[in-house]
């Protein structure tokens, strides 16, 4: 039988966990959305010294899971670089290189779909290259690319309940540690998804109108 009184009775532990849940998913997407407007304007660049390490590291991100990076960040890199480094560093680092550069792909997509003529016509009234960028450009590649960074911040969301394979207690870890002493899986991983649906179907619905407005 399905048994409610349990997840009440362990509200708090849940409820501290989601917190930690929504400080990553907030803070990486923040992080990954500046450190991808660098790495993507760098990857426009006209200088290779810049272009090819930017698409090194959207290439090698994009392409390594980030379960993987997260385990190496924590349990390689301080044998690599003799530093100390803790769950909750290596969960931000993680979630933030991986998320970065895929905004890093989103926004250099977006930049290449505004209209080539607007940008010749911008010229031709005597702009700079940088106020054409962000006076041009960069209005109209946002709004193209609205819905993939609503869909990829969605993803990260998700993607934050790797973390509890470092031990950080979000809220999937925390769900597992009531599972483990209350013996009730069935009730707390059916609330954790509960929570998850109705945070991101919400934004799902959002991408989804703006992906129709602008298509």
């Amino acid at each position: 039988m399905f048994d409610t009184s349990v997840v009440v009775q362990n509200a708090p532990l849940l409820f501290r966990g989601l917190l930690v849940t929504l400080a990553f998913t907030v803070t990486t997407i923040v992080a990954g959305l500046c450190i991808g407007l660098l790495v993507g304007m760098a990857q426009l660049s006209r200088t290779r010294l810049l272009r090819w390490p930017a698409r090194v590291y959207v290439e090698c991100l994009r392409n390594v899971p980030l379960l993987v990076t997260l385990l190496w960040i924590y349990y390689a890199l301080p044998i690599f670089a003799h530093i100390s480094v803790t769950r909750m560093t290596a969960g931000f680092v993680a979630l933030t290189l991986y998320v970065s550069s895929f905004y890093a792909e989103i926004l250099r997509g977006g930049v290449l779909a505004v209209d080539r003529g607007h940008i010749d016509a911008a010229t031709a009234l005597g702009m700079s290259r940088g106020h054409i960028f962000f006076r041009v450009v960069l209005p109209q590649a946002v709004s193209k690319m609205l819905p993939s960074l609503v869909g990829q911040s969605i993803i990260q969301m998700k993607n934050t309940t790797l973390l509890s394979a470092i031990t950080v207690p979000d809220l999937l870890y925390q769900g597992t540690y009531v599972s483990s002493f209350t013996y009730h899986p069935v009730e707390i991983y059916t609330c954790i998804g509960a929570i998850f649906l109705a945070i991101l179907l919400p934004m799902t619905m959002l991408a989804r109108r703006m992906e129709q407005r602008h298509g």
